[in-house]
């Protein structure tokens, strides 16, 4: 018996959290949950999306890539976690691909995505 059915079957009309609309390119910010003992804070990790894994809402994930000191750092969240308090779209990357992998082999300038440029029809 296939478990993940099951539990996507009785949560199926149940809310889940609504985020934002996000895509790999795009820089957000993560605020999640963080227990330590018996003490509970609230941390933000802010950086690009390099990744969207999953076919089904309960088991989509997306990697968030930031660099701290120098060193690549790679989380990776389940999209429906507990422990996520907000997602926060930053930017909206332009971006030609899905996975973004190609990021980790680059550094400096060469790391940096272009902004999406959105044209208002209405204001002419």
């Amino acid at each position: 018996m296939d478990y993940i059915k099951v539990v996507e079957q009785a949560f199926q009309n149940e809310n889940v959290a609504k985020y934002p609309q996000f895509k790999a390119g795009d820089t957000i910010t993560v605020t999640y949950r963080i227990k330590e003992g018996d003490k509970e804070r609230l941390q933000k990790f802010r950086g690009v999306c390099i990744q969207m894994k999953g076919n089904t809402p309960f088991t989509r994930t997306f990697t968030v890539r930031k660099v701290s000191s120098g060193v690549g750092v790679e989380r990776i969240f389940p999209m429906h976690s507990p422990f996520i308090d907000d997602i926060e779209v930053n930017k909206i990357g332009k971006v030609r691909r899905a996975r973004i992998f190609y990021l980790r082999n680059l550094s400096g300038k060469k790391a940096r995505i272009q902004e999406k440029k959105f044209v208002n029809k209405e204001a002419k």
